[in-house]
């Protein structure tokens, strides 16, 4: 009997390390970034309402977009507890989707808000954020508290007028 209770024990022990193992594996795995095209983008914007809003477009390709990455995310945690939330869109392939993810984990940004285009129409997506945007990279939009679009930075941006904009919307 004594004997049957210690493997038991064993058997009980070697199930719980596997459970752990399994969650653990499962908080390490890289996030997935969630698809966004012309009909979701108005959505992704109102599900953040009453937050102050910077929503990145980016590639793995594009270097200035790559060179800015950190300092938004060093923005965004310095503004969170404000109420900014910063969204980032991949505008890499499907397939370099892995890549786009190992990018954002490195440069310190949350998977939370992590998409990437996925749209037939490059041109009905492009207009649908924004139709005085032509599409070039990095590109980025603020949406005030109730998702109205106030200022967008096309090209290589200067932090510093970004986080001037962000403070004015603020406040």
């Amino acid at each position: 009997m004594h004997n049957q209770a210690g493997e038991e024990n064993i058997v009980k022990s070697v199930v719980w390390f596997l459970a752990l193992g399994a969650v653990a594996a499962a908080l390490s795995a890289p996030p997935a970034l969630r698809p966004v095209d012309e009909k979701s983008y108005p959505g992704l914007i109102a599900a953040q309402k009453g937050k102050l809003l910077v929503v990145n477009f980016w590639a793995t390709w594009c270097a200035p977009c790559r060179e800015e990455m950190p300092q938004l995310a060093k923005l965004a945690q310095k503004y969170r507890a404000r109420g900014l939330e910063l969204v980032t869109i991949s505008c890499d392939e499907p397939e370099q989707a892995a890549r786009a993810v190992q990018f954002l984990i490195t440069a310190g940004i949350s998977s939370a808000n992590a998409y990437i285009k996925s749209t037939a129409d490059d041109d009905r997506f492009i207009s649908s954020v924004d139709p005085k945007w032509s599409g070039a990279l990095p590109a980025l939009f603020i949406y005030d508290h109730n998702g109205k679009l106030m200022r967008s930075f096309i090209g290589e941006t200067d932090i510093s007028a970004l986080e001037k904009s962000i403070l004015r919307l603020l406040d």
